[in-house]
């Protein structure tokens, strides 16, 4: 859509219509948000009640309705469409309707806008703690910053200009970046709407491309060299004995790559998107946007289904699930096994301290037990909101990543625009002053 928008201008006049799935998504503070984070120009209509889904006669998200400058309808789409296809039926019709002057070139006025971040961040998404440095996906200004856990920067990679270029940490550009892996010296970034995955020397500070064309891929099975195969929204990663798993949401699988060959290809997921269980290449995930290696096992944010899954590592055996129902089951229960019910959970962090996770739009962080099958609450509330203080005084607004070391848990409260640092022993939570941008 931003590319239909950037080509045929004011023209083309883009309604967005947000018929929410989720019951966070009802809320119009939260969909300011949401346009905000995701750069948003156009209008949008909170159709939280399925008025106008209704009067479409709408079945499926995304649906577009084409109405020519006469007012009339003239065509619908359901799900996805290539931008080449969609260009065709715009380019159509306005040249059906110039010549009759009833095309306007004036906008459209936009919406009322989120607030402007003060912290320095903006929507972070995802954080990497290792031992001594805190990696910070500041998706919304398309970097990658360095800080140590106390919050004083280091270094930034990226330029803040969205984009795709490789070379020199400051110059280089990202786009929506999100999910971070250390190995050795190297910094594993998923840049999430270049449909790449960047690697960052962090000797040189180099950034460099390792998989992916810029294009937006369909799920397509074996193995391809990397920088030819096209991904779809990468959005979170993490490493194992020589493979980077990368939780590829826009297909609604996992792939895995291997760097020493440099080759990459799915791991599980059929690309459809639901709940099911069994054989690797035939279960099934939903937007996958959180993983970390726990044992034997890599554990697995399936956002879509509000659930935990868990995939074997070594390639053999059955993909399970924790927690999660299906496609609309979805609250804030804690429990055991079915009786289980998150909201659109998109990180996971595992370590010796435990296994935690970012139910993001329940805004908490919850405790997992994989064997038991057990979550339960740890810290923050259902009530949005940007608190420091114990556990269950704490207030977070969508967190979106969770990392773990040294007994602290970073958590990426996206919508806060900051970084927060649970202590575990303590049972506390403070804000990470991100000094020296």
């Amino acid at each position: 859509m931003r590319k239909l928008e950037e080509k045929h201008g004011p023209a083309l006049a883009v309604v967005g219509v947000h018929t929410p799935k989720f019951p966070a998504e009802r809320e119009t503070f939260n969909v300011r948000y949401a346009a905000r984070r995701h750069r948003l120009e156009h209008p949008v209509v909170n159709d939280r009640d399925f008025q106008i889904w209704q009067t479409y006669g709408v079945r499926a998200w995304p649906t577009m309705v084409f109405v020519d400058p006469l007012g009339h309808v003239i065509g619908f789409h359901s799900g996805e469409a290539p931008f080449e296809a969609l260009d065709r039926a715009v380019t159509r019709i306005l040249g059906e309707h110039r010549p009759s002057g009833v095309v306007t070139d004036a906008p459209l006025d936009v919406m009322e806008q989120a607030p402007d971040s003060d912290t320095g961040l903006a929507f972070p998404g995802k954080v990497l703690a290792t031992g001594d440095a805190l990696y910070i996906a500041d998706s919304g200004h398309h970097r990658i910053i360095e800080t140590d856990h106390e919050g004083t920067v280091r270094r930034v990679f990226g330029s803040s200009v969205e984009g795709h270029q490789d070379g020199a940490g400051s110059e280089a550009r990202f786009t929506y970046p999100q999910g971070l892996a250390v190995v050795g010296d190297d910094l594993y970034v998923a840049d999430t709407e270049n449909h790449r995955i960047r690697r960052v020397d962090l000797e040189s500070g180099e950034v460099s491309t390792v998989a992916g064309t810029g294009a937006r891929g369909y799920p397509a099975p074996g193995s391809h060299p990397a920088l030819t195969a096209e991904l779809a929204s990468p959005w979170d990663l993490a490493w194992h004995d020589g493979r980077l798993f990368i939780a590829m949401a826009g297909m609604h699988q996992v792939w895995v790559m291997d760097p020493a060959d440099g080759v990459v290809g799915p791991y599980a997921g059929s690309g459809i998107e639901n709940l099911q269980d069994g054989p690797l290449d035939t279960a099934q995930l939903a937007q996958p946007s959180g993983l970390a290696v726990h044992g034997d096992r890599l554990l697995v944010a399936d956002s879509e289904t509000s659930a935990i899954r868990t995939l074997p590592l070594d390639g053999r055996g059955d993909a399970r699930t924790i927690a999660g129902v299906g496609l609309f089951d979805f609250g804030d229960e804690d429990g055991q096994g079915t009786s289980i019910r998150l909201q659109h959970p998109l990180g996971v962090a595992a370590g010796a301290e435990g296994v935690f996770i970012a139910d993001t739009y329940n805004n908490k962080i919850k405790v997992v037990d994989p064997v038991q099958r057990l979550i339960s609450s740890f810290a923050g509330d259902t009530e949005h909101g940007d608190a420091d203080g114990g556990l269950a005084d704490a207030r977070f607004h969508e967190p979106g990543g969770v990392s773990l070391a040294d007994g602290v848990l970073f958590v990426a409260d996206t919508n806060n625009h900051v970084v927060r640092r649970v202590d575990l022993a303590a049972q506390t939570v403070s804000t990470v002053e991100v000094s020296g941008l």
